[in-house]
């Protein structure tokens, strides 16, 4: 008898979780650069001159090149180039991008003819602002190439296994990269003699070492694809990814309620982020770096409850129901950020809060990503993720912006005072948040609808979403 068991590398728990490992870590290095200057706001207006809406302007220059079509490309590129390839090509794109946006801020840079015709081309923004804008740009292409991709090996690696809590796993891990930039940015910034630059050289170095882990995760893939048969023989003609599939995807119902609750709800958490440490400056009137150590503990509930929500979701369901429940608790904790924080300054209450939103993001990413593959062909599985991300990038875009620009308008003259104030040494005015938290606010009212629709959509359709995903 010569009947087959030999199992596949992804049939072992060790081999599939060592895969996990070496995509969340380039992953948690990837949020940490998102975030290295978030705690920074105010070290950067007085080292190198911006104002809230030019640190608005940066933020929201991680977003414009996806935004402008390069993560339909991205999508295409995975479904028809595979995971190892465009992992790699994500990875060096942060490495490239983080290079760069650390020469625009370096002392190197400062009071050259570059930045100098920089400074005078084009918009009102200092020459430093605009190459470090042109660097988080690449970046931010690598980064979202980097998030689908690692989304749809994990997909391929724990198909019919842990797929949530895989999923939930490598969201905690990656999330921790925020809890730890934020307290380590400014903690070397002030070993460094408060320097800009010090942080984001540290997290540069490290976008490397994610770099390098990919590689070695491209010689397991590889052997899987070996062991099963994967690439062997073409697909056939209707297996095969066609260009026509995206208005397939562009068609489906649920894949409008899943992209637009996706840049609603993340339109008010990862542009709050930016500006949360400024915003507890303002609000508590304590120091950058405290409120930054204050900050920091948004992921930890996330970072716990991620992986425990992914698994009740592979073992019991209630996805939909999690996206509900979550955008709710957004709600809550921005109008409470928005109304009650300043008139109860407290920090323990300050940290209440933010520890609350954390279950909110632990809730809802945890339901929501798992969710695609049970809406979407699986052949265009690559591209649907590259559509909502794509979809998330244009509220992460314009998000940040907006939101400085309504910080200026609201707090006339307030930037012109800091400004000032950190010339003479005296206590910086504090701006008043409360109409950007609003803005969240609502973003998360909006959310909250889109999920009751989508619960509404799968107990007619039947997709599944309240369903286990272990069979």
């Amino acid at each position: 008898m010569t009947e087959k068991i030999q199992k596949v590398l992804s049939d072992s728990p060790a081999a599939r979780w060592s895969a996990l490992i070496l995509l969340a870590l380039m992953m948690f290095f990837a949020y940490m650069f998102v975030d290295v200057m978030s705690p920074l706001q105010t070290l950067v207006e007085s080292k190198r001159g911006w104002t809230p809406d030019v640190f608005g302007t940066y933020a929201a220059s991680e977003y414009i090149l996806n935004v402008c079509g390069f993560l339909i490309l991205a999508g295409i590129i995975l479904d028809k180039c595979g995971v190892r390839f465009t992992g790699t090509l994500s990875a060096s794109l942060m490495v490239i991008g983080a290079a760069i946006k650390f020469y625009a801020v370096s002392d190197l840079f400062q009071g050259t003819g570059l930045e100098q015709w920089l400074g005078s081309w084009w918009t009102a923004l200092p020459g430093n602002a605009k190459l470090a804008c042109l660097g988080f740009m690449i970046f931010g292409c690598g980064c979202e190439m980097a998030g689908i991709t690692v989304s749809r090996a994990i997909a391929k690696w724990f198909a019919g296994k842990e797929m949530a809590l895989a999923m939930g796993l490598e969201m905690a891990i990656a999330r921790l990269g925020v809890f730890a930039v934020l307290s380590l940015s400014p903690f070397i910034a002030m070993k460094f003699d408060n320097s800009v630059v010090a942080p984001i050289a540290f997290c540069t170095v490290l976008l490397l070492v994610g770099l390098i882990n990919f590689l070695v995760f491209r010689v397991m893939d590889a052997k899987l694809d070996r062991q099963t048969g994967a690439g062997k023989e073409a697909a056939s003609a209707e297996d095969q990814f066609k260009f026509s599939d995206i208005k397939a995807i562009f068609s489906s119902k649920m894949f409008w309620l899943i992209a637009l609750l996706c840049v609603l709800y993340y339109s008010a958490i990862f542009p709050f982020q930016r500006y949360a440490t400024n915003f507890l400056e303002s609000t508590l009137t304590i120091p950058a770096d405290e409120a930054a150590n204050l900050f920091r503990w948004f992921p930890i509930l996330a970072m716990v409850l991620t992986p425990l929500l992914g698994s009740f979701i592979d073992y019991k369901g209630r996805g939909a129901s999690m996206l509900m429940i979550g955008a709710l608790i957004m709600v809550v904790c921005h109008l409470s950020y928005a109304l009650v924080l300043p008139n109860f300054p407290d920090k323990w209450f300050a940290l209440l809060i933010t520890v609350v939103l954390g279950v909110s993001f632990s809730l809802v990413p945890a339901a929501l990503w798992p969710s695609v593959p049970k809406v979407i062909d699986g052949k265009i599985l690559g591209s649907a993720y590259a559509l909502i991300f794509w979809i998330q990038n244009i509220g992460l875009c314009f998000v940040p912006k907006i939101i400085g620009n309504v910080l200026n308008s609201v707090n006339p003259g307030v930037a012109q005072a800091r400004d000032l104030a950190m010339q003479q040494g005296t206590a910086l005015p504090a701006y008043d948040y409360t109409v950007p938290m609003l803005i969240f606010a609502s973003f998360g009212v909006v959310a909250f609808i889109l999920g009751i629709w989508l619960k509404r959509e799968d107990k007619v359709k039947g997709y599944g979403l309240e369903l286990p995903n272990v069979k």
